[in-house]
């Protein structure tokens, strides 16, 4: 009988399509539920727990009441331990420093967790690298190069873990941002440390990885062929990140460099947009022209679901996906060393949807084909 420690956060990645970009904070959460933004991390955390159905019989599931986990599990009906009761119906960081402690006391076989970076720092506060985790991913942002590609992936490697099928395990980073300089335009990232987990390239991301001053002239030479195309659509949804925001700077607008915003005739229509306002300015089918443009996220090979949840399945649907332009350096492409673009959108259809060949614009009128998967 193998031992599976299971914490869910459930208000993870609540503030993603609301244009939050988190849930850290009493305030932040507070205005993500006003806006109409409702819990992601349990259906995510589901679909890991999902691919571990095969052998339940085997599994005993050390979890915490609710949402945290017992919910999840039970329903699909593996057999549960509860470690404590949660007071209320609001979760905290301390409830998750808490159940870490105790799965790692009690001698569980791996942590599964399902959140965000903040999350995958109170589970290091509380086990350090004594204890092998695994995260799925549900947050907002997701530096962390602990986390698996997909939800479905995290479950996956999960029971190859516990089944004795993957047993290399890897140092991974733990990163997290400042999450107001971060609403305020301004990425400053920290190492927390390193969490043990089971080391398998093609199910776990990497860790988000900056640009370098050297791709400036790349950036350029990508954004006025983008320039050159905007008469081509009524709307211009333009993505987050330093090379979409150099699209944004040479139309001379005023964008956000880590929100999503859209351009009419050349101009500001909207900065810094929720999900709604995203699907108000695009109306029902056979309303005004749209495209996308996204950027890929560097060292993970992200272009949809993290950082941009903004662009949900329905916004990408009513778009469509050959409406979609993703842009990036050579350079950026060349780090990714082989390894296809990630799609993570919350919906499985629409990332089958999205999979596929894509071109990538990596400057004026020059383009790679790269494959995208789920």
């Amino acid at each position: 009988m193998k031992r599976l420690g299971f914490i869910v956060n459930p208000i993870a990645g609540m503030g993603g399509r609301c244009g939050l970009k988190g849930t850290d904070g009493e305030d932040i959460l507070a205005q993500a539920c006003a806006l109409g933004a409702v819990p992601e991390a349990p259906g995510r955390a589901t679909i890991a727990l999902k691919q571990l159905l095969e052998f339940k019989d085997d599994l005993e599931v050390l979890t915490v009441s609710g949402d945290m986990g017992q919910a999840e599990a039970s329903e699909l009906g593996f057999s549960t331990t509860v470690l404590f009761g949660t007071d209320g119906e609001c979760t905290t960081s301390a409830d998750t420093r808490r159940a870490a402690q105790e799965m790692a006391a009690a001698g569980v076989d791996l942590i599964l967790f399902a959140g965000g970076d903040g999350t995958a720092r109170d589970v290091y506060a509380a086990v350090g690298a004594d204890v092998v985790c695994l995260g799925v991913p549900a947050g907002c942002k997701i530096h962390s190069g602990i986390y698996g590609i997909n939800p479905r992936n995290a479950g996956e490697l999960a029971g190859l873990f516990l089944n004795g099928k993957v047993l290399k395990v890897k140092q991974a980073e733990v990163m997290d941002i400042d999450e107001d300089a971060f609403r305020k335009g301004r990425v400053t990232a920290e190492l927390f440390g390193y969490l043990t987990v089971p080391h398998d390239e093609g199910r776990v991301q990497g860790m988000k990885a900056g640009r370098a001053q050297s791709e400036e002239n790349a950036v350029e030479g990508l954004s006025y062929y983008i320039l050159d195309s905007l008469d081509s659509a009524d709307l211009w949804i333009i993505g987050p990140g330093s090379t979409t925001f150099g699209i944004k700077q040479r139309l001379g607008i005023s964008g956000t460099l880590l929100g999503v915003d859209v351009v009419r005739d050349r101009a500001l229509a909207a900065a810094d947009v929720t999900e709604t306002q995203l699907l108000e300015l695009l109306g029902p089918k056979g309303g005004p022209s749209a495209k996308i443009v996204v950027t890929i996220i560097g060292g993970q090979g992200y272009i949809f679901g993290r950082g941009n949840q903004q662009l949900s399945p329905r916004v990408i649907e009513r778009v469509g996906r050959d409406n979609i332009i993703v842009v990036a350096t050579k350079t950026k492409v060349a780090a990714l060393a082989g390894r296809p673009l990630l799609v993570d959108t919350g919906s499985e259809e629409t990332n089958a949807m999205l999979c596929g060949y894509v071109r990538v614009v990596t400057g004026y009128d020059e383009q790679l084909v790269v494959r995208v998967t789920a």
